[in-house]
């Protein structure tokens, strides 16, 4: 990166940027992402936060984004093509074409989903989730840090919830005492504190969210659609949810008439979640009948096992095994692992549910280490269907392309 000889003069001017050519057609083809090493040129030293301009190689506007002088991802792009003035209308209307994708998704039997999900709404580095009268809004760059007052009074304004709890990656969480009013886990931005979890409805069935400190904003929103696939598949089965954290996929099939539901988790406070969900639910006829067992184990250790026990449902859902590139084939080979042991605890004609949230093994990685363990088991299996992301969770660049499941019924 060169700085050119105004840096030092510059200080107030515009901060203004130069890509190399290969990073000019993946900005103008539409990647929200400019990495640090992609930037060839710039005209001064830029802040946290700071609106950069990107021009290409003919002095002409390319796009618009927000500057981390700290980060790798060194410009989070807002806008690219025409010149756009970025202001208050403009923030405005952007959030406003956010809300309008989610119009109609959701009637008041669900009140937990997402409103905003990063660079594939158009807010890149910052997500905002309800649950029912609570809004938590988690950033993962601290470049929306100077500007933190102005979108949570937007969003106040625009929605006027009850409550507004603030999250921060660990990344931004750390260089926030940095920042003179500072920003801490869990702080409120709006409304009265919380120090209970928020319940909300998903489906008509009631769970709790820890805003606070539980994991992403509080619950996994992201698999509603495959929890309700799992409700329809339940009917007479036993089911296993392993890494079941608190118990949803249980829950949902619970309510579809399952004969039983065994949460299989290594730790004793999402287990603890998991009945405590359950208990929310009990006037619900089907889960009240429903026989609900934690089991407290290592879920790859456990399903290592010799296959004592059998099951009809079985759901795979760990939690990212590759969060950086250079763990991808590690993770690959871990999920062959767990579907060669996990089988072996499915009765014939049981349905395995196999899912993935890591980024950086694609879908077609993920669903070929699916089907090759499968078919070196020495069973037949039938392909139900295969998912992706809901559609509060748009995707819409490869590298926000981390969701997937498969669904396979054993003859």
């Amino acid at each position: 990166m060169k700085l050119t000889p105004q840096a030092c003069s510059a200080s107030s001017s515009r901060l203004r940027l130069r890509l190399t050519a290969a990073a000019e057609t993946i900005v103008r083809g539409g990647h929200p992402w400019v990495f640090a090493e992609s930037v060839r040129d710039q005209n001064r030293h830029g802040a946290a936060g700071e609106l950069a301009v990107i021009y290409d190689r003919k002095d002409q506007f390319l796009a618009v984004g927000l500057f981390d002088p700290d980060s790798p991802i060194r410009v989070r792009v807002l806008h690219a093509g025409r010149p756009q003035k970025i202001d208050a209308a403009w923030w405005a209307a952007r959030f406003d074409a956010a809300m309008r994708t989610r119009a109609g998704l959701f009637d008041n039997q669900t009140t937990g989903y997402r409103l905003i999900n990063g660079e594939s709404d158009g807010w890149p580095g910052l997500v905002l989730d309800r649950y029912d009268t609570t809004l938590v809004l988690k950033l993962y760059t601290a470049a929306w840090m100077p500007r933190l007052a102005e979108i949570a009074g937007l969003i106040q304004t625009r929605l006027n919830p009850e409550r507004m709890v603030l999250r921060l990656s660990r990344n931004v969480e750390r260089r926030s005492r940095t920042w003179r009013d500072g920003a801490s886990l869990g702080q409120k931005l709006a409304g009265p504190e919380t120090g209970a979890p928020i319940v909300f409805r998903e489906s008509g069935l009631r769970f709790e969210a820890d805003v606070v400190r539980g994991q992403k904003t509080g619950f996994f929103l992201d698999q509603r659609e495959n929890r309700r696939r799992v409700e329809s598949l339940a009917p007479g089965r036993t089911v296993l949810n392993a890494f079941s954290f608190s118990g949803s996929f249980s829950l949902y099939a619970a309510r579809g008439g399952a004969k039983s539901a065994t949460d299989l988790d290594i730790s004793a406070h999402a287990l603890a979640a998991a009945e405590r969900n359950f208990t929310l639910n009990k006037r619900e006829p089907a889960v009240a009948r429903c026989r609900h067992e934690l089991l407290q184990a290592d879920a790859f250790a456990w399903l290592a096992r010799k296959a004592s026990r059998k099951f009809d449902l079985m759901v795979l859902d760990p939690p990212s095994l590759a969060k950086r590139e250079a763990e991808r084939a590690g993770a690959i080979r871990a999920y062959g692992r767990l579907v060669r042991d996990g089988i072996k605890h499915l009765s014939p004609g049981g349905i395995l549910v196999a899912c993935s949230c890591s980024a950086h093994v694609t879908a077609g990685e993920f669903f070929d280490v699916v089907r090759q363990n499968v078919a070196q088991a020495g069973r037949k299996f039938v392909e139900l269907q295969r998912t992706g992301h809901a559609l509060d969770h748009p995707a819409t660049f490869r590298e926000a392309e981390y969701l997937k499941a498969i669904y396979l019924r054993s003859s």
